[in-house]
């Protein structure tokens, strides 16, 4: 066996062990003997050198043009695509997801870098015309400083460039920390970024534990941004620890996001968006299929060949070509979705299928569950309401398209929804009523595309969006900018009164 990798942490251009000389082991979801990596487990004396490096790397970076910002995204783009088939392989040995999934993470993060290397010569600000004589003014973005950045395991590639990309074309820097069970992905991007002529200490990578790496940032004061994706409760933490001190926090949170089919649906269409939407992934997604809405009229039969299929779905190791459907990330969510499956049962909820943890021969070895489908499921039960974050799906019945919005709207979340319908009346009536940051109209609650802005509302997150025109705005000031050019002084409304 060869020797495992020990990955550094990356500061100031330079790859340093903790400061502890502790470090921490990632290893394959699906084979717990295959070790995917060793990384730093990092504590303050990290983060604070990372901060720093960051710190006394943003006045060049900040002078840098945009324009040249942008070029380096745009090589780090092309050695992304040049990579992408080794890149996607070390997703799956961490993460778990199958191959196909994994390169489309890649895929991704080259969309954004080329995306976001476009803001590099478009960053527009706004002209007015004054409302006073011989007056110019117009507004800018200017970056903030150093940007802390929390991201996820699930999307380790994906999520990272959401956040990345746009905090340094607009000429910020950055420390981040990856989510500790994937945290390879991260450095395959930096390691792009690096290649691609990115100075040292624009990008820091601190590896580590969520108490003592993840919150050590969120609280550093010479940190002014914040931007988190995870679950709802540990976001509540990161807004408490940032408001202290006023910081500017971009929180992508929880979904609970539900699948609405009528009468009138294609149902080939939706069995095939719903069986995505709850299983791909592993349903770890936080847009996964987790509620599937039925009318009456077709509840049955949607039923009965979901179940049917869902039974079908080959699981296993993310490596092998035939694999639809990966292990859970790790032993803590996997106790998580099993829990979740014995309170569904003791509410009433009907097990249709699945339900139990994979084991014999290599199952042994890694951390698989059942793809799992419960029928008979009310919209006030535990399973309707909390995210489960694994491939569960709950199938609720209702009677018409207005019960189906009122018990779609019913949760604490509302990241994104789905109809299946060929009426286009209840589409547009989807479109305004339903309470989502992301609307599909017969297409699964996954697929968002960067150039449009995701994000949700409620326990989802606080309002900032990521990707799509707004992917500037979390690390990013205007100023407003006005230029007198009359010689005398003019005092605004004060002179301009009717």
């Amino acid at each position: 066996m060869a020797e495992p990798r020990v990955f550094k942490n990356f500061i100031g251009g330079e790859w340093r062990p903790s400061a502890s000389g502790k470090t921490f082991e990632s290893r394959n979801p699906a084979d717990t003997r295959e070790l995917a990596g060793v990384f730093q487990d990092s504590g303050v004396q990290d983060v604070n050198a990372a901060v720093a490096a960051a710190k006394a790397a943003f006045p060049a970076w900040r002078a840098t043009p945009a324009p040249k910002r942008a070029e380096i995204l745009l090589r780090a783009a092309q050695l992304l695509q040049e990579r992408k088939e080794r890149y996607s392989a070390d997703l799956t040995r961490e993460m778990g997801k199958p191959l196909f999934e994994a390169g489309g993470d890649i895929v991704e993060a080259i969309g954004m870098a080329q995306y976001a290397a476009g803001e590099g010569r478009r960053m527009h600000g706004v002209t007015t015309p004054s409302e006073l004589p011989n007056k110019f003014q117009m507004s800018i973005r200017q970056p903030i400083g150093v940007c802390g950045l929390i991201t996820p395991w699930n999307f380790p590639m994906a999520i990272a460039s959401w956040k990345m990309l746009p905090a340094l074309v607009v000429g910020n820097t950055v420390v981040i920390k990856p989510g500790e069970d994937t945290p390879h992905s991260t450095f395959n991007l930096v390691e792009c970024l690096h290649e691609a002529g990115l100075p040292p200490g624009v990008v820091n990578i601190v590896t580590g534990y969520g108490p003592t790496a993840g919150q050590p940032l969120v609280e550093h004061a010479d940190v002014p941004v914040i931007s988190f994706t995870g679950s709802t409760a540990t976001g509540r933490l990161v807004n408490l620890a940032a408001a202290d001190k006023i910081k500017r926090v971009s929180l992508e949170l929880g979904g609970k996001n539900p699948v609405i089919a009528l009468d009138d649906a294609d149902l080939d269409l939706v069995m095939d968006g719903v069986l995505w939407g709850a299983f791909g992934t592993a349903g770890q997604r936080c847009t996964a299929t987790s509620r599937l809405i039925v009318q009456r009229g077709v509840a049955a039969e949607l039923t009965e060949r979901l179940v049917a299929r869902a039974k079908t779905l080959r699981v296993g190791n993310g490596l092998s070509p035939e694999t639809e459907m990966g292990p859970i990330i790790n032993q803590k969510q996997l106790d998580r979705v099993l829990d979740y499956v014995a309170i569904g049962k003791s509410e009433g909820a009907k097990l249709l299928c699945g339900g139990g943890r994979l084991t014999g021969g290599d199952y042994d070895y890694g951390f698989f569950v059942q793809p799992t489908i419960f029928g008979g499921v009310s919209r006030d039960m535990r399973i309707a309401r909390e995210e489960i974050f694994g491939p569960v799906l709950s199938i609720i019945e209702v009677a018409d398209f207005d019960e189906a919005i009122s018990v779609a709207n019913d949760v604490p979340y509302g990241l994104s929804a789905s109809l299946y319908s060929r009426d286009a009346n209840h589409a547009f009536r989807m479109m305004r009523d339903i309470e989502s940051g992301i609307c599909y109209i017969n297409a699964p609650t996954i697929g968002a595309e960067i150039h449009l802005p995701f994000g949700g509302v409620k326990g989802t997150g606080n309002g900032h969006r990521e990707a799509g025109p707004q992917l500037m705005d979390a690390f990013s000031e205007w100023k407003s900018v006005y230029v007198d050019y009359s010689g005398s002084l003019q005092r605004a409304q004060i002179d301009n009164e009717v």
